[in-house]
């Protein structure tokens, strides 16, 4: 067993987990931090997934830190470039040595009487316990305040259906999560199940890759626009501007038009159908039509909309190495699927990208003065803390945009509200319990199927400020970069041991 303390821990040492680092380092240059990854590398998602063609989902310039311009040619960037930009983020910030890799977290502990949270973690690079229980070693580590970076969804294991009659199947079954590094696709007839992010990156990957035929299976449609893999724009601001400007001014370019393709497919959800219809229709041979393959039944942003850098997907329909089938899955056969249109699917390879598991605060156990803590009955504030539990933050990310956006901002908050203590000498910050008879709502607010399997298990959201989780990046900064540390639904405390002593109404100082 060891023991350490520090002012500030993170968890979890992806995207989010090294932006935060690096906001502590600059705006609380006096803060003791570490980072726990219970991986042995920097990464997060992108050192996990490693499936073919993996890329991002929003444009570099928007998903970069707002620290660090985005210098390479392509807006919608593969995973290994990703991966190596956090990494080199990482190593220039000189950030790496505060990581203690192997490290997950199981449980956290706060101590009102200490004003300090006590920290599980077990160590995934070692043997059995002296208890012989089978599990790692124990570390504890005590800090003042924690500091989720986990992401939402689960490492270990990701979505897979109940499939009828799966164990018939002679082929080979993955998932994309964890993708075989033996895994020798080269001519072989594979089936992409889904129809999300993941599988139109797969199916024009495979498909350009030496596989005879992929066949993208869907259930339901998605909506999917194509965007140029490098930004011309950008390309023209680049030249005239130094490189941070122009970093700076592509941003908010970007910003600014996923805003509006966003409120106008809240506002005039049937003008989007038509438009995204029409750009599709376009880029479609003549023997797949539109309607089913292309046809959602549910309005543009009701779930995430798929990005296809220079139209790869249509690229792989119109060259006949890809196909696409809009059906349901009768059962598997030996030799494939049979569907329920009663048309047979044979593969020497299906791929189930089905989806994630979700997984709040990254499934680690809270307690607060030996109460265990119901994430299900807390309510976010500001989209980042928890009604009922002291000095916590999480990053979050948009839904409707970059992660990173949100990520930036909710650092930034971070480092006020830290700075705000020490200025006041604060010991505790607690989010306040929503006023009596006021609703909640899901704090994930997508139709998407991993979000509706889990996220009855998350925290709820209020249907107004500063209970409400914002998809507005501009709104965000006025209240997270620029708006009052202290309102309602908020309260300090310089006696952690005593519940309820806030501080809430004395002057601002930050």
């Amino acid at each position: 067993m060891s023991s350490d303390h520090v002012d500030v821990l993170i968890v979890g040492a992806g995207l989010s987990g090294i932006g935060a680092a690096h906001h502590l380092q600059h705006r609380c240059p006096g803060k003791s931090y570490a980072i726990l990854e219970a991986r042995d590398a920097i990464g997060g998602t992108w050192d996990l997934f490693r499936y073919p063609g993996i890329r991002s989902d929003s444009d570099m310039f928007t998903l970069g830190y707002s620290f660090r311009p985005w210098t390479a040619a392509k807006s919608i960037a593969d995973g290994p470039s990703i991966l190596e930009y956090v990494r080199d983020a990482a190593r220039d910030g000189d950030i790496e040595r505060h990581i203690r890799f192997h490290h997950r977290v199981i449980e956290a502990s706060w101590s009102s009487a200490d004003a300090r949270w006590t920290v599980t973690a077990e160590r995934t690079d070692t043997g059995a316990d002296t208890d012989d229980s089978g599990t790692g070693e124990t570390v504890t580590l005590t800090a003042n305040f924690l500091f989720g970076c986990t992401g939402y969804y689960r490492y270990d294991a990701g979505y897979m259906p109940d499939f009828p009659n799966v164990d018939d199947y002679a082929g080979t079954l993955v998932h994309p999560q964890h993708w075989p590094d033996d895994l020798d696709h080269t001519n072989k007839k594979i089936v992409v199940i889904g129809s999300g992010a993941t599988a139109v990156t797969l199916v024009p990957a495979l498909a350009q890759d030496g596989a005879a035929h992929v066949t993208m299976l869907q259930r339901s449609p998605t909506y999917i626009m194509t965007l140029p893999g490098e930004d011309p724009i950008a390309k023209v601001i680049r030249r005239a501007l130094p490189e941070k400007a122009a970093y700076a001014v592509v941003r908010w370019k970007n910003v600014a038009m996923q805003g509006v393709f966003f409120q106008l497919s809240r506002r005039a959800p049937r003008l989007i159908r038509r438009v995204v219809a029409a750009t599709v229709k376009r880029q479609l041979p003549d023997d797949v039509p539109l309607d089913p393959h292309f046809t959602p039944t549910y309005d543009p942003w009701d779930q995430r909309v798929c990005l296809v850098p220079d139209g790869d997907l249509f690229t792989a329909l119109r060259e006949r190495k890809a196909s696409i089938v809009t059906d349901r899955i009768a059962t598997f056969t030996r030799d494939g699927l049979r569907l329920e249109s009663g048309h047979e699917l044979q593969a020497d390879i299906v791929i189930s990208a089905t989806g994630l598991r979700l997984q709040a605060l990254g499934g680690i156990g809270f307690s607060v003065d030996g109460r265990a803590i119901d994430l299900a009955s807390t309510v976010g504030y500001k989209g980042m803390m928890f009604s009922g539990i002291p000095n916590l933050a999480i990053a979050l990310g948009y839904t409707n945009a970059s992660w990173t956006l949100k990520c930036d901002l909710t650092c930034e908050y971070v480092c006020r509200l830290l700075n705000h203590m020490d200025f006041h000498g604060y010991r505790r910050v607690l989010p306040r319990e929503l006023p009596p008879g006021e609703g909640t709502r899901p704090l994930i607010d997508l139709q998407s199927g991993y979000v509706t399997r889990a996220v009855a298990s998350f925290p709820k959201q209020g249907n107004r400020a500063p209970w409400r989780l914002y998809q507005n990046y501009a709104r965000d900064i006025m209240m997270l970069r620029r708006g009052p540390l202290e309102d309602e639904g908020i309260e300090f405390s310089r006696d952690a041991s005593a519940p309820g002593s806030s501080a809430a109404a004395e002057p601002v100082a930050a």
